[in-house]
């Protein structure tokens, strides 16, 4: 199947380009941007080298000629600009950024600060939580990528969520990113002499992914109200870790809860439950699609501690699009993302 990438020079797509290389079953058939049309994709990314394919302009009848699936690795605020038009032309859309995943079109303009999609667009997108949503994502033409944080989070909470074992407003997140969440543009706040032996927080209270978790979790237990979450930038390039604090009903044991999480995901083949008293880091998911989790009861508060590491640009962007793409098209759910983790 031949599929195409739109925002091909951003660190998302430059990920799709390398997974997307082993894929037994997606040819890349071209690659866009608006801002290096005309360019060698390898003349900014010397890894590429081996690669001849130029950056053409964003062209959607061209694209529906030679594709059948379009991922969309774009900012913020240009998807919905596109995905109509993708979906008019016959193609299946995997929109990697915020534009589709808000159900609520003003919600997304309060916390996006952009215009949003068109309503009938936004009812036709799936949010694509591959290991929760797949008999949805199967049906659908238009997928809205998770975001990087809501990834983590999101799989660390489910089973608990599902259970309706979480006290109504007592969830705490405390998140943190690698640079390369910041995306490729260059700002002040992502130099090396910035970020290097600094740690800060950032968009308190504000994060953008914040209604996106509260949205989702709803769908699990209606009555869980607001999250507290907060978001560091640390000193590395991959990897999110996200350390989550839930007050849990009575009742919950930490054997109860261990045996939960395993049971939910011993058929997921990219989530990975530490053993009891062991937590992930995330170096151990450095390049892959895995999401690590670690779980404990505190006997003495009642309150859980979660602990859910991922890499930001494969399971929080590339892998987990290219995972999606996977269910869409009828393909083994693992096929092009069985890599072993970079270690060290």
């Amino acid at each position: 199947m031949n599929v195409s990438i739109v925002g091909a020079s951003g660190y998302s797509g430059i990920e799709l380009i390398r997974l997307l290389e082993r894929h037994p079953s997606f040819r890349v058939t071209s690659l866009h941007s608006s801002s290096r049309a005309g360019q060698p994709i390898h003349i900014e990314n010397p890894h590429l080298s081996h690669c001849s394919q130029v950056l053409c302009d964003i062209d959607v009848e061209a694209i529906a000629q030679k594709s059948d699936v379009v991922f969309l690795a774009t900012p913020s605020g240009i998807a919905s600009g596109l995905a109509k038009d993708f979906l008019d032309a016959g193609l299946k859309v995997i929109d990697l950024s915020g534009d589709h995943r808000l159900r609520s079109p003003e919600i997304y303009a309060n916390w996006y600060n952009k215009s949003p999609a068109d309503r009938e667009v936004l009812s036709r997108a799936v949010y694509g939580l591959s290991e929760w949503n797949a008999e949805e994502i199967r049906k659908a033409d238009l997928i809205a990528n998770p975001g990087c944080f809501p990834t983590a989070v999101l799989l660390g909470l489910a089973p608990l969520l599902k259970e309706k074992a979480c006290i109504p407003g007592s969830i705490v997140i405390d998140a943190k990113s690698g640079v390369s969440g910041a995306g490729r543009s260059a700002s002040l706040g992502s130099l090396f002499s910035e970020v290097n032996e600094n740690v800060k927080i950032y968009k308190v209270h504000q994060h953008q992914h914040i209604p996106e978790i509260e949205q989702q979790m709803a769908e699990w237990q209606q009555d869980i109200g607001m999250i507290e979450f907060n978001t560091h930038l640390i000193p590395m390039t991959r990897g999110i870790m996200a350390t989550i604090y839930v007050q849990l009903a009575d009742g919950w044991k930490n054997e109860n809860i261990q045996q939960l999480y395993k049971d939910i995901y011993h058929n997921q083949p990219f989530v990975r439950v530490q053993q009891p008293g062991v937590y992930p880091c995330t170096k151990q998911v450095m390049g892959s699609n895995y999401c690590d989790i670690a779980v404990s009861l505190n006997d003495r508060t009642g309150r859980v501690t979660i602990v859910s590491v991922i890499d930001n640009l494969v399971k929080g962007a590339a892998g987990q699009a290219i995972q999606n793409a996977n269910i869409l098209c009828g393909y083994n759910e693992t096929a092009g993302l069985m890599q072993v983790p970079l270690f060290p």
